[in-house]
């Protein structure tokens, strides 16, 4: 979590050298992508011949895709279970959570079938068995890095372990909060992967237009620009109209409310760095304290409405990118199996790719070659994914509020008139209140 406000100077200082950080990651990746789009352009025979790049970021990712998997799938069935047992705001928030997650992953499935992204491309598909016209020392570079593990056992195998601990109930605890370390550590080891994001998005993408041509370009602007125009639907359409209907208020009116919140995570490309500033702006808008402490950081957890149209969007890019489209058997069965594990993405930066992985492992392992091109321009999505998982989180919380009657209305219409300014002192109490309870927040990235 970021430091609170009034504490001394050093863990200021220490949040922002990592955010500092983070943008420097950021400004990597975006001249890995471009040098990696010249070099292809310019060279293409040299962009070709850095493939083993993106291959060995993308075998880094699949390394981690079973570990991932497992921890967030057996600690959200807990998470879920302790969620249910608040009652009636609880078990409602997660409904309609599960619900617009659900949603929104249909939400990307339609949109990919109508521009068909990444279709023309027809890159090789990935095949692990196959040698790849390298010298031994790539191979052997390469070969270090362990291979995956099947995906839907261990699927499987942490649903049944999260539901036998939650029947074991205190007796379960202590093994529940080893793999919450576990999760700790496995996310630590993805972020360490991510700060190869550049390299490995420079192999993959110089390989891809020198492969391709101009047209892998338009392709990924092409996907980047329909995702963006999605979200924003999905903000203004989706969520204003049910707010509208629901609580009569103006989706834009919350939003410019919330303004000084998105300008946030525009910057860290995170929503997780708003969480504590969104209880608080929700709690002064008129939404009771309990709701409010059992929505937002259930939300943060469940409700990843940007990252499912993501995962859905960027699977059918790949799909078609690699000349095997998939039929609406496939994209069902994956939407299902994004349904589940779009909950694992709620981790760090990284976490959603290891998801997207995931889906294509399960289902066609073959698409996993074309992974590497979303690599290149998946942190330019990720600001839209990190505003629409925000704006749905305080959407949902006037939702659920109105919907149990612990809202006051009243209040809502004076604070979104600017008539009761949100104090900004309010912040303290509220972040302390937040970390009490840190069993019950999952931070989530984009």
């Amino acid at each position: 979590m970021a430091s609170q406000r009034g504490e001394s100077a050093a863990p200021a200082k220490a949040a922002r050298k990592g955010l500092d950080k983070s943008h420097y990651l950021y400004m990597a990746v975006i001249a890995a992508v471009i040098l990696g789009a010249l070099v292809g352009l310019l060279f293409p025979e040299v962009g070709k011949s850095l493939k083993p790049l993106g291959d060995g970021f993308i075998k880094l990712i699949k390394m981690m895709i079973a570990p991932i998997i497992f921890c967030t799938i057996v600690l959200g069935i807990g998470s879920i279970a302790k969620a249910a047992t608040v009652g009636k705001v609880g078990g409602l928030a997660l409904g309609y959570f599960v619900l617009m997650s659900t949603f929104a992953l249909a939400i990307g499935l339609v949109v990919g079938n109508l521009i068909h992204p990444g279709e023309g491309l027809k890159l090789a598909p990935y095949d692990p068995n196959k040698k790849a016209a390298t010298d031994s020392t790539v191979d052997f570079l390469l070969g270090i890095i362990p291979s995956d593990v099947p995906v839907l056992p261990t699927l499987l195998a942490a649903i049944l372990i999260g539901f036998a601990l939650q029947k074991m109930g205190q007796q379960g605890a202590p093994i529940l909060k080893a793999i919450g370390y576990g999760q700790a550590l496995v996310f630590r080891i993805l972020v360490m992967i991510m700060w190869l994001a550049p390299v490995g998005a420079f192999g993959a993408i110089a390989a891809v237009v020198g492969a391709t041509g101009f047209q892998a370009i338009v392709s990924m602007f092409t996907l980047m620009l329909a995702f963006y125009i999605t979200c924003a639907l999905f903000i203004v359409v989706i969520l204003g109209g049910l707010l509208q209907v629901v609580t009569g208020v103006n989706i834009f009116k919350l939003m410019r409310y919330l303004a000084r919140e998105y300008l946030l995570i525009f910057s860290t490309s995170s929503s997780e760095a708003a969480l504590p500033r969104l209880i608080a702006k929700m709690e002064h808008l008129g939404v009771s304290k309990p709701v409010v402490g059992v929505t937002v950081p259930t939300g943060y957890s469940f409700n990843l409405d940007g990252t499912a149209i993501y995962l859905t969007m960027a699977s059918l890019f790949v799909a078609n990118a690699m000349g095997t489209p998939l039929d609406l058997g496939a994209q069902i069965s994956l939407l299902l199996f994004m349904i589940i594990a779009s909950k694992g993405a709620a981790g760090v930066t990284g976490a959603g790719l290891a998801t997207l992985a995931a889906g294509l492992q399960a289902h066609k392992p073959e698409l996993l070659g074309g992974v590497g091109m979303i690599v290149g321009i998946d942190r330019f999505m990720s600001e839209a994914r990190a505003l629409t998982n925000f704006t749905g989180n305080a959407v949902a919380t006037l939702l659920i509020g109105t919907w149990v009657k612990e809202i006051d209305g009243e209040q809502v219409t004076r604070v979104l008139s600017g008539e009761e300014p949100f104090d900004e002192t309010t912040m303290i109490p509220h972040h302390h209140g937040v970390e009490e309870s840190p069993e019950k927040i999952v931070p989530a990235h984009a």
